[in-house]
């Protein structure tokens, strides 16, 4: 029975997890203790919850895992300095005190966080290192339902490797294609991503909601899409690219791209994040969306024809593409698409886990007929004892209820008339995704929400657009969904039936005359290109939120809720009672739910002192 803890830090999403027996007992990520988003340090309270969870000390684990191979990566920066020298001194200058300093020493250092943690003998500890493709690779075959599938990894580059195309049967993966650094489809949308004014490695969700706005049939996204695919990376037949680099500056530079370059070919400056956003930005981010779809339709086309698979399970950064992901889902190039609903550099701590255990051990593969992510449920809960004491601390007013039917029929009440509700519940989710236990849900048949919940509850962009909750059994009678979706990994388009007719020059008007124009009849989950980003929410996997969503169809005749991630902009999702109310407190929310807990903001002492609750990050 062997047990593993598996690690990601030091770049960004620093994460771990525990398996013991193939079974993920837990999962997290460091950003949800620190409050610190994309946090890069040592997982020390992650690791701490895991051992906690797992009952164990360090000594009793059979081995530690770290999610990528730092002496690969370092090979890699020192072959590309040397390939492009004497360009990048600078940065060259810049960047090898860090990596002698902080990134070579990996494993001094996670011993040395280790023992942060508590003591353990130096002699029993078995440290591994998984190669970065593998850990997204088992993060996502282990997980997934299947017995074999293809497996397809992007992301912007983990030691070589920037994706690659493997095979995985019963509990063995084999890596059989990849694609090298500095050819990279996660770090061509990154270069626009910057572009286009949002930050790195968390503003890709942005572009990526930009993209709709943009017009499909205006001569300039036309334009854009060919000056890409002719000038900056040529697309072959496999899926397989390569990058201009003479347009980059990510190999040896300090920025993502050489701007005066980018002007010339694309006719527009850099945008920077305070900006306003024009027709040209919302076509270029469309432009490279397309792209984007096309490279992954012709990857995932590649390992179609190398694996011979019915199956294919996606993992890494581009695989939270969710458009993409739902056009591989359309085209039926695989009867089944699984993705890792923690793709990113925190999937990789369990994928490591995962790999190891399976591959490392031969231990045997616990396949669920589901999944092995339980939901994503993998973080801290708390008691109702614990809730109550934070209540008595900060002097919180609640109304404790005993029968839970009785506050889910009130919430969904609220929800029906137009409050907005922070929903915590039960286990953390691990992943980038709130999936109804770290929750803001409000009512989607509001034409008004989507702003409200932008602009005074999350502070965020007004252009973002809402994802939909809808329960598991009802998905099909209002989106095109070709299977469930229960991570909000596939965008699918809205049903005729509950769509409103838009004017002939609905492409051509701005951002705010696209959000204010009519479209549908659940306005605030309905992007304006009528695709939605959909969560089908299981009876068997959360009981709790598939009865509020059936709360709310019995007064309305329709199970379907906004449900947004439990922060402001720029904040980590909640992890802790007090996370919540902090939020709850600094936010317009009306109402917070914690267990069967319900606070009304006017109930709160200094509700109105917006001073007190003040809430400061980082902007994304």
């Amino acid at each position: 029975m062997a047990k593993v803890l598996g690690i990601s830090a030091f770049y960004h999403d620093s994460a771990a997890a525990l398996i013991i027996d193939g079974e993920i007992i837990v999962a997290v990520q460091e950003e949800r203790f620190t409050r610190v988003k994309h946090t890069e340090v040592f997982p020390l309270a992650s690791i701490a919850f895991c051992l906690k969870e797992g009952n164990l000390t360090i000594d009793e684990l059979d081995a530690v895992v770290f999610y990528d191979k730092p002496f690969l990566k370092f090979e890699r920066i020192l072959e590309t300095y040397y390939t492009f020298s004497p360009k990048g001194l600078v940065s060259f200058l810049k960047a090898m005190p860090v990596w002698i300093n902080q990134k070579i020493f990996i494993k001094k250092k996670i011993i040395d966080g280790l023992k942060e943690i508590g003591e353990f003998d130096r002699k029993k500890l078995k440290l591994l290192f998984s190669e970065h493709h593998l850990s997204h690779a088992s993060s996502a075959f282990f997980t997934s339902p299947f017995k074999e599938a293809a497996i397809l990894t992007i992301d912007g580059v983990g030691e070589w490797a920037t994706a690659s195309i493997g095979v995985g049967i019963k509990n063995a993966i084999s890596l059989k294609k990849e694609l090298h650094f500095p050819h990279s489809l996660g770090l061509l949308y990154s270069a626009f991503t910057y572009y286009l004014g949002f930050k790195v490695n968390s503003g890709e969700y942005k572009l990526m909601g930009l993209a709709p706005y943009g017009n499909p049939k205006d001569e300039q996204t036309l334009a854009f899409i060919t000056k890409i695919k002719a000038t900056l990376v040529d697309i072959k037949s496999d899926g397989s690219v390569w990058l201009n680099q003479s347009y980059f500056n990510y190999a040896t530079g300090l920025r993502m791209i050489k701007h005066k370059k980018w002007l010339d070919l694309f006719g527009l400056p850099p945008r920077k994040e305070k900006e306003d956003i024009h027709a040209a930005h919302c076509n270029l981010a469309l432009a490279i969306q397309k792209v984007t779809e096309e490279i992954v339709l012709k990857m995932a086309a590649e390992a179609k024809r190398i694996t011979g698979s019915e199956n294919i399970c996606l993992a890494g950064g581009v695989a939270l593409n969710c458009v993409a992901n739902g056009k591989l889902v359309e085209s039926q190039l695989f009867k089944h698409v699984f993705i890792q609903p923690a793709s990113g550099d925190a999937g990789g701590a369990l994928g490591a886990a995962l790999a190891i255990h399976s591959m490392y051990f031969e231990e045997e593969r616990i396949i669920s007929e589901y999944d092995a992510m339980k939901g994503t449920y993998l973080g801290p809960s708390y008691t109702d004892l614990e809730v109550a004491q934070m209540n008595t601390a900060i002097g919180a007013i609640a109304v404790e209820y005993s029968l839970e039917n009785e506050m889910q029929k009130m919430i969904s009440e609220a929800l029906v008339k137009g409050k907005v509700i922070g929903w915590f519940q039960g286990s953390m989710e691990f992943g980038p995704r709130a999936l109804g236990n770290r929750s803001i849900l409000a009512n989607a048949m509001s034409a008004e929400m989507q702003q409200k919940v932008n602009m005074k509850v999350k502070k965020r962009e007004g252009f973002r657009p809402f994802a939909p909750a809808v329960m598991e059994e009802d998905a099909g009678q209002y989106f095109d969904l070709k299977e469930k979706s229960p991570y909000m990994l596939v965008t699918s388009q809205l049903k005729e039936a509950y769509r409103m007719s838009i004017p002939k020059n609905y492409h051509n008007l701005s951002i705010k005359e696209k959000l204010a124009n009519p479209r549908s009849l659940f306005q605030s989950i309905t992007h304006v290109d009528f695709s939605a980003r959909v969560q089908t929410v299981s009876r068997k996997t959360n009981p709790k939120f598939w009865n509020l969503l059936n709360e709310v169809k019995k007064i309305t005749g329709h199970g379907v809720l906004i449900n947004t991630s439990f922060n402001v902009r720029g904040e980590p999702i909640v992890c802790s009672p007090l996370d919540a109310y902090k939020c709850f407190m600094n936010t317009e929310l009306d109402l917070l739910v914690i267990n069967n807990f319900v606070y009304k903001k006017t109930d709160q002492p200094d509700w109105d002192d917006n001073q007190k609750w003040q809430l400061d990050f980082q902007k994304d």
